[in-house]
C-alpha cells in the first residue's frame, strides 16, 4: 500500500479560481464521492491555518465521521488539511497544490498522505469497508477533481 497517492488534472480557470472552490470545505460533499458535507468547529468560518472542521462521509449503507484541521491555506496555490478520527488518530493529509499553468489555466494536484497506524488502519477497514485505500482514493481523486473541473469551467 502506497503511504501517498496524487492525481492532477488541468483547468481552465485561474488559480485563485480553484482555491476558491477546494478551500470552501462545506462545499466538499458537492464533489468527493465519499465525503458528504464539512462543517467548520470552535468559531472557524473559512480555511485558515488551525481552522477545525467535522467531515461527514459515506460508502453505500456505511457512514463515519472525522475531524478536520486545516494545516496551510494559501490562496491559488495550495490548500491542506490533517484528518483524524473521532478519537483523535491521525488518518491522512490532504493536499490540493495548484500551480499556473498558462494564461487562465491551471494544474491541480490532489494529494492524499497515509498517516494511519495499525489500529486506525484495522478500524478504518471495518468502518469503511476498504481494504486497499490508496487504488480507492486515486478513483475517488479523479472524479473529485473532474467535479472540480466542471465547476470552475462552467463560469
Amino acid at each position: 500500500m502506497a503511504d501517498r497517492v496524487e492525481v492532477s488534472i488541468d483547468i481552465e480557470a485561474p488559480p485563485i479560481r480553484i482555491y476558491e472552490l477546494v478551500s470552501d470545505l462545506p462545499r466538499m460533499g458537492e464533489w468527493s464521492p465519499e465525503c458528504v458535507k464539512c462543517e467548520w468547529r470552535g468559531g472557524a468560518s473559512g480555511a485558515v491555518p488551525g481552522a477545525r472542521f467535522k467531515g461527514y462521509n459515506r460508502l453505500g449503507w456505511r457512514r463515519w465521521n472525522t475531524k478536520g484541521t486545516v494545516v496551510a491555506a494559501e490562496p491559488g496555490q495550495e490548500l491542506s488539511f490533517d484528518i483524524a478520527s473521532v478519537g483523535g488518530l491521525p488518518v491522512a493529509r490532504w493536499t490540493y497544490l495548484i500551480e499556473e499553468a498558462g494564461e487562465g489555466r491551471s494544474r491541480v494536484t490532489e494529494r492524499w498522505d497515509d498517516k494511519r497506524g495499525g489500529l486506525i488502519k484495522l478500524l478504518g477497514r471495518a468502518a469503511t469497508g476498504i481494504a486497499e485505500r490508496d487504488e480507492h482514493n486515486a478513483n475517488g481523486m479523479r472524479e473529485t477533481l473532474a467535479r472540480i473541473k466542471e465547476e470552475a469551467e462552467a463560469r
